[in-house]
């Protein structure tokens, strides 16, 4: 049973900083890419970043580019998502997925197998 737990979530102030965690379990980690996506309310589920199994790749929503930082820690089965100069518009649920299948697909939802239930940011400005 392969489980994603996202973690770090808060309230926060714009122009401040988070550290989201994912922490995975039930599968071999450090085979996998890793994505975030999030989604506001109202809003449909974005793609925010990706970082390929070495996390020699990263891949960024425009959005967050410059802004937010992916890795991962394979020792420690954990992927991270730094999040700096966050704005009110980065208010969203946030989710971190699996991807087994390396397609390259990885700004789509489809890309990704497993998810986590998420973890709510709120940017106050």
């Amino acid at each position: 049973q392969v489980q994603l737990v996202e973690s770090g979530g808060g309230l926060v102030q714009a122009g401040e900083s988070l550290r989201l965690s994912c922490a995975a379990s039930g599968r071999t980690f450090s085979s996998y890419a890793m994505g975030w996506f999030r989604q506001a309310p109202g809003k449909e589920r974005e793609f925010v970043a990706a970082i390929t199994w070495s996390g020699g790749n990263t891949y960024y929503a425009d959005a967050v580019k410059g802004r937010f930082t992916i890795s991962r820690d394979n020792a420690k089965n954990t992927v991270y998502l730094q999040m700096n100069s966050l704005k009110p518009e980065d208010t969203a649920v946030y989710y971190c997925a699996s991807d087994p299948y390396y397609t390259g697909s990885y700004y789509y939802e489809y890309e990704y197998d497993y998810w986590g239930q998420g973890t709510q940011v709120t940017v106050s400005s």
